[in-house]
């Protein structure tokens, strides 16, 4: 079970509340996001577009808009080399149609991802050379390529490198080098001495910025402010799909997506949402999350992601929405394919021994590489470590890790880095290609400098505010909307209620995947709590600490003896018209 804490971090919450005009509690969530100064709340509340950071501050990005205007003007061939993934296809779609409107020769290259594997290699560099490229300009990817960047070097092409992955490094008595790729120019705010203030953006966020400062340097930024705007909606489609955090710059530009989204221009934005049935208006960062942006990601696993560059480029609705029809459909064998190998993955912890390590590592040899890294991140939630799954692929052993926010999975691998033929990532997640002969002394070794204690294992639940259920209004659920976009940095308060007493139970859901339970608050009156999830684990909770048989009761409505502590969200649930108060809940003991 995870261990809860009440955040305790203090502020006059009252003189907070009314500066801002909201209530004391939402001033404590706030607060409890590490947000202190008045002008940082203010921005929080209130942040434009109009307080993005200046492009120009990322270092290298003067000298990237000369070389552009410069190949612009000599009508030189550029091609942009991306990543399958959501975020490089946003990188590709966001630079290609920039540089088009500004007058360049350019097209675009996308790696497959079982024949090229992440990012640039020898193979597209020969390609892009064949073809007569002068300029190669990566995005998302390129700051781990340095023998590609020099094989392209050699060529004679130009290289200009946008990426915001972690800088490759070495380490020698205790102190780090870091290794830049041989390019013309790197622009990556995790590079040393970029001075540019916030480091957490995306790689589409940073191609973003890259068009931003050429419109500029070219006198384009009015001209094309429409184009402007659409690029931006796809650098924060691309900022939730990448997991980044939504706070500070990142925050803004994903209330200004999400706000645009609902009438965007692009075909392929709107027929995602069609094909999904998603209501425009109520569209979410947990929509673009975990349902459209999963649909791009499934054409980089078990397609092509060109099919998806495809989507968002297309400008007739008729295209857009087949090509959607075909990312959806491809998404849900994906999720077929990911129960099957989660099951796997699991059972394979649970019989082998692997459990006991601090760091898990899954070979599964016979599963699509390409559901690596959604298996790690599954496995992850269910055991509170970091994860990697290998799989066996044509060229050795590829995967995927997923860690937790007590392990730095890129710095770790980085003490084993002799392992692998390839690795790249950052605090959160990465990737690795390695030989079979050496997965298990990887499994051991990533283990052996392993520095997690038992403490760090130890999920921890961070409850915002104590607040009995009784508070909750429908004034209050509004004004919590506030507090959006939700995500990664920025996730849903967590309110808690002591000794709760249920009063029923209903299972829901043609998958039985949700129950519906009556409360009683603290006042008295009567509640619905939804959990939803698979509802095994908590039946079996609930009988292990009061009985099987105040379970059935509880099923069939008839006890009082179920009495436990939750935490929860306050919502609304709006059905045939009707909308009145709901509870989620989230942790239970």
């Amino acid at each position: 079970m995870a261990k809860w804490f009440v955040a305790a971090k203090r502020a006059d919450f009252q003189k907070i509340g009314e500066t801002f005009g909201i209530s004391p509690v939402l001033a404590r969530i706030i607060r409890n996001r590490d947000i202190v100064e008045e002008d940082d709340i203010r921005k929080y509340l209130q942040g434009t577009v109009e307080e993005m950071y200046d492009p120009g501050l990322l270092l290298g990005m003067e000298c990237a808009v000369e070389i552009l205007e410069r190949k612009i003007r000599e009508n030189k061939q550029i091609r942009i080399i991306g990543d399958y993934d959501a975020d490089g296809i946003c990188s590709t779609f966001i630079l290609h149609k920039g540089l088009l409107h500004a007058g360049a020769l350019a097209d675009t290259a996308i790696p497959h991802r079982m024949k090229d594997g992440y990012g640039l290699n020898e193979h597209l560099v020969e390609d892009a050379w064949e073809a007569g490229v002068d300029t190669i300009i990566t995005c998302d990817n390129g700051i781990a390529a340095a023998p590609q960047i020099e094989l392209a070097k050699k060529k004679g092409m130009t290289v200009i490198v946008t990426d915001h992955h972690e800088v490759p490094y070495e380490e020698s008595g205790g102190e780090r080098r870091y290794l830049l790729p041989p390019a013309d120019v790197v622009i990556d705010p995790k590079q040393e001495g970029d001075n540019y203030p916030y480091k957490g953006i995306c790689g589409a966020v940073v191609a973003y910025k890259v068009i931003m400062s050429l419109f500029r340097r070219l006198g384009l930024e009015k001209r094309e402010s429409a184009l402007l705007e659409e690029l931006l909606e796809l650098a924060a489609f691309a900022t939730v799909c990448d997991v980044m955090e939504l706070l500070d710059e990142n925050r803004i530009i994903v209330k200004f997506g999400l706000s645009h989204m609902q009438s965007t221009v692009n075909q392929g934005l709107r027929a995602l949402m069609e094909v999904n049935g998603i209501d425009k208006k109520k569209l979410s960062a947990y929509h673009i999350g975990f349902v459209m942006g999963p649909c791009l990601n499934a054409t980089g696993r078990l397609d092509t992601a060109v099919r998806a560059l495809q989507l968002l480029e297309a400008e007739d609705r008729g295209e857009a929405v087949r090509i959607a029809a075909d990312l959806k459909q491809l998404n849900d064998s994906r999720k077929e394919m990911t129960d099957i190998f989660v099951k796997k993955a699991v059972k394979l912890v649970e019989e082998s021994g692997l459990g006991k390590d601090r760091v898990l590592v899954v070979y599964l040899p016979d599963c699509h590489e390409s559901l690596a890294g959604i298996i790690a991140g599954r496995v992850r939630e269910k055991y509170y470590k970091p994860v990697f799954v290998l799989t066996k692929g044509e060229e050795g052993v590829k995967g995927s890790g997923r860690s937790i926010e007590t392990y730095h999975m890129f710095e770790e691998m980085t003490k084993v880095k002799q392992l692998f033929t390839k690795y790249g990532g950052h605090k959160m997640a990465a990737g690795l290609s390695l030989e079979e002969k050496d997965v298990e002394n990887f499994r051991r070794e990533i283990n052996a400098v392993c520095t997690l204690t038992e403490s760090d294992l130890e999920e921890r639940v961070h409850i915002d505010v104590p607040m009995p259920v009784s508070h909750v209004s429908m004034d209050f659920v509004q004004e919590l909307e506030l507090l959006e976009p939700f995500g990664n940095g920025n996730p849903k308060p967590v309110f808690a209620q002591k000794d709760m007493a249920f009063l029923s139970a209903r299972i829901l859901g043609k998958n039985g995947n949700a129950v519906r339970f009556t409360v009683l608050d603290d006042c008295g009156k009567r509640w619905e709590m939804m959990a939803f999830g698979d509802p095994a684990p908590l039946n079996a909770y609930m009988a292990a600490r009061f009985g099987q048989e105040a379970v059935d009761r509880l099923y069939l409505g008839k006890t009082q003896d179920i009495r436990m502590s939750v935490t929860y969200y306050p919502s609304l649930n709006t059905y045939q018209g009707n909308t009145k108060l709901q509870l989620v809940m989230q942790q239970y003991q």
